[in-house]
């Protein structure tokens, strides 16, 4: 019962949708009408009027010529008459201080040009005696609802300004989501456009909207990888572990996000490949992010000569210590380690352990370079260098070898 009521409901809107569509073509022309058939019927009484009383397909010359030179007089003064109402609606929307009103109306520009096409062949067809025939009125009815529908699209690119505002003034709702909601509307409004037309050209829409059902549950088993990938975008922007823009690693591939779509996320290497990942994997996958993290890690192993002595490290590491400490671009919150801990096969190892105050790529690398380059100061400061793979051979004793004998000839 629940669901014959629905249907009922939408049977009904989509029969108010058509009706009033019809009304406001007959309340937009009907006037034009009014007045140029009084002229023509003038024509035909005059001298030549034998002539243009002259019928096409039983239609008289006049009424062509005055049906031709309406239309395309409606075509030249569509830019005007659009102008006109818009400049009306733009002295409404001065009264408000939000912007959003100008961008509908801006939205509203080309649907408001196609309504006067509309009027155009409707007076056209009214001008020549079809306004009554079946296909014509099918014809109008149904060019009407696309533009009913095309002015209901242009109202999202405000309602898309809406949320874009909200998304950055709270962490609710992310940018990603708010693309993904405004998809799902304009969706939405294209599906009730296609309802529409083929409620106007006579379908039973009610049993389609009820055979909508079964055609779910056949395309979810037929197309359970796509279903998957959009629950897995739904998740994702849900969770908000990714952005657009944000360094990511997931599923091996690195990179930087470049958009979240309804079935896959768009990925643009460091190679510059592009790489589509569907979502569906990217929801159940490891994601590591690098652009959350904050800091970058310095972890570091620098290698002295074995003839440095033991005060000299400690000095080395003290001094160490001293400038991480103080250098503008380490985390000084964070772990910071300077120890000499291992004896290497070819060197004193000194280990370093810190974080910069960044994940800026380009400035953790500056960063990076002005310490290696102070770390290399203090070393030779206290007299010490760095040591380099070698190995050093001993020899115990060198075997009595016979000198040859000079022998003459």
């Amino acid at each position: 019962m629940a669901n014959a009521k629905v249907e009922s409901n939408t049977t009904a809107a989509l029969q108010e949708v058509t009706q009033s569509g019809k009304e406001v073509i007959k309340s937009l022309d009907q006037s034009i009408v009014d007045q140029v058939q009084p002229l023509i019927n003038k024509l035909y009484a005059s001298h030549y009027g034998h002539y243009f009383a002259d019928t096409i397909y039983g239609v008289p010359v006049g009424n062509w010529i005055a049906a031709i030179l309406a239309f395309f007089l409606i075509l030249l003064l569509r830019k005007l008459l659009t102008r006109w109402v818009l400049n009306a609606l733009q002295r409404l929307s001065k009264k408000t201080d939000t912007e959003l009103d100008d961008l509908i109306i801006r939205e509203l520009k080309r649907p408001i040009r196609f309504l006067f096409i509309i009027i155009g062949f409707d007076v056209f067809f009214k001008l020549i005696f079809l306004s009554q025939n079946h296909y014509v009125e099918l014809l109008l009815s149904s060019i009407l609802i696309i533009d009913f529908y095309w002015i209901l699209y242009a109202f999202t690119p405000a309602i898309q300004r809406v949320l874009y505002n909200y998304s950055h003034a709270s962490d609710k709702l992310t940018m990603e989501l708010s693309n993904f909601i405004i998809r799902i509307l304009r969706l939405l409004v294209v599906i009730l456009a296609l309802i529409s037309l083929l409620y106007n050209f006579g379908i039973n829409v009610t049993a389609f909207v009820a055979s909508l059902g079964l055609v779910g549950m056949a395309l979810a088993l037929a197309a359970k990888d796509t279903a998957a990938n959009l629950f897995g975008s739904i998740a994702l922007m849900l969770d908000r572990s990714i952005r657009v823009g944000e360094w990511i690693k997931v599923n091996g591939v690195e990179g930087i996000v470049e958009d979240i779509g309804m079935r896959t996320t768009k990925i643009r290497t460091f190679e510059k490949s592009f790489v589509v990942v569907p979502n569906s994997i990217v929801a159940n996958s490891n994601i590591e992010n690098f652009s959350r993290r904050g800091i970058r890690r310095i972890r570091m192993v620098i290698g002295l000569t074995y003839d440095t002595p033991p005060e000299a490290i400690q000095k080395i590491v003290y001094s160490i210590q001293s400038m991480l400490r103080s250098h503008s671009g380490i985390a000084h919150d964070q772990t910071l380690l300077v120890r000499f801990d291992r004896f290497d096969d070819s060197s004193l190892g000194i280990f370093i352990y810190t974080f910069t105050n960044t994940s800026d790529w380009a400035r953790y690398l500056e960063i990076r370079e002005d310490i290696n380059l102070k770390i290399m100061q203090i070393v030779r400061e206290f007299g010490s260098d760095f040591a380099f793979p070698s190995q050093s051979i001993y020899v115990e004793k060198v075997p009595d070898i016979p000198l040859p004998t000079k022998q003459t000839i």
